[in-house]
């Protein structure tokens, strides 16, 4: 079944779920346009009527590499994008606000032609002049939105948001040192511990970061045969790790025991941009590559629960009596679920929705978006 789709007619790559928003299904798109002012394309699902919404606001500072939403303020975002000046081209970010009117949720019907597209207020610039071009720039989960961490080459920086986000100090930084491509291509902000671990990938390394000391704790040097793409910890199990990379492959790891994975993926046929864990059901993986495909993965093993929902012990009894208790402690079967064809060019970004657990969103380089849910026997399954 093919979900629904919207084309914004130009190159795009940079995709977020609206965090802070838990009852709407919004995404958020950022453009990569050389010729034209580029934009911020706020995608609405219409779970009822499946179709889609969509609201525009201007981003004239670039073309937009990378995008993310704050924790706690559902108008508040950032990019990463490039400036040209001089004939040379800067790797820029700043933290921006929607217009007021989105805070109200009054903002106009989508599509409305005879308005034209307002502009993002800039709440402040992230100052890298010092560090280099940015590659992204990640918020605090479940933080307050006073919190930010960029990459910048081989700069590790931690930023305080100050006077309601219209100032941004850096309170920590690190250096990437040592031989080989020293720039970071991603990153991710662990959820566990605290908030104080950081994973970076660089080349075909994945580097673990304790925030408090800003020092490196582990270090997988060849964690992919080519270039780091993207990384995702799970939600639910603290030392679990999942990267992707131009090898084809999707790698799970555990930070703790780091001299091999704990599975490999070899089902792309392309790089593998971007990986995503389901944010309530961790067997649940999103994939996407330059192969044109979305591959939804049922990772059951590898989950926090691989044996299937927990029972409790008069359940377990039962089982015991019945004589079936080995087949209760069997792992459940790691399968491919679906793969989605929907898309025509390179899918560089998956995300699922922050307000539905069972639904995410694909975007392709030639700007389509394609919103898909997961099967619903499964949903089930996984329910039951």
């Amino acid at each position: 079944m093919t979900g629904p789709q919207w084309n914004g007619l130009v190159h795009a790559r940079a995709l977020t779920a609206q965090t802070a928003e838990t009852d709407a299904i919004r995404f958020l798109v950022g453009t990569q346009s050389l010729k034209f002012d580029n934009q911020i394309h706020i995608i609405d699902f219409d779970d009822e009527n499946n179709i889609i919404n969509k609201n525009v606001l201007l981003h004239q500072a670039g073309e937009i590499w990378h995008i993310g939403t704050s924790p706690a303020d559902k108008c508040v975002l950032t990019t990463c994008y490039n400036k040209t000046s001089d004939c040379k081209v800067t790797g820029c970010a700043a933290v921006w606000r929607m217009p007021a009117e989105w805070e109200s949720g009054s903002h106009e019907s989508p599509d409305d032609s005879s308005n034209s597209p307002q502009t993002l207020e800039l709440l402040c610039h992230l100052d890298n002049t010092a560090h280099g071009n940015m590659a992204c720039v990640l918020w605090e989960p479940m933080g307050d939105g006073k919190r930010l961490l960029s990459l910048a080459d081989n700069h590790v920086l931690l930023w305080d948001l100050q006077e309601s986000s219209s100032k941004a100090v850096i309170s920590s930084s690190a250096t990437l040192e040592g031989k080989g491509q020293l720039k970071f291509t991603s990153g991710k902000w662990s959820p566990h511990h605290n908030c104080t671990q950081l994973a970076t990938a660089n080349d075909t390394a994945i580097r673990g970061w304790d925030l408090r000391s800003m020092s490196q704790i582990y270090c997988i040097d060849n964690a992919h045969g080519q270039l780091v793409r993207d990384l995702d910890f799970n939600p639910n199990k603290q030392y679990y790790l999942a990267s992707c990379g131009d090898d084809c492959k999707v790698k799970f790891w555990d930070v703790r025991n780091i001299g091999e994975p704990v599975k490999t993926l070899e089902e792309h046929s392309h790089w593998v941009w971007s990986v995503r864990y389901n944010h309530s059901h961790d067997q649940l993986l999103l994939t996407g590559s330059s192969d044109s495909r979305v591959i939804l993965s049922n990772m059951v093993s590898i989950s926090s629960e691989p044996f299937g929902h927990m029972v409790d012990e008069d359940e377990l009894s039962d089982v015991e009596d019945n004589g079936q208790e080995e087949k209760c402690k069997e792992p459940l079967q790691d399968s491919i679920i679906a793969t989605y064809e929907e898309h025509e060019d390179s899918v560089y970004a998956v995300e699922w929705s922050s307000a539905d657990p069972w639904l995410f969103a694909s975007l392709s380089y030639d700007g389509r978006l394609v919103i898909n849910r997961v099967p619903r026997a499964l949903k089930y399954r996984i329910l039951l």
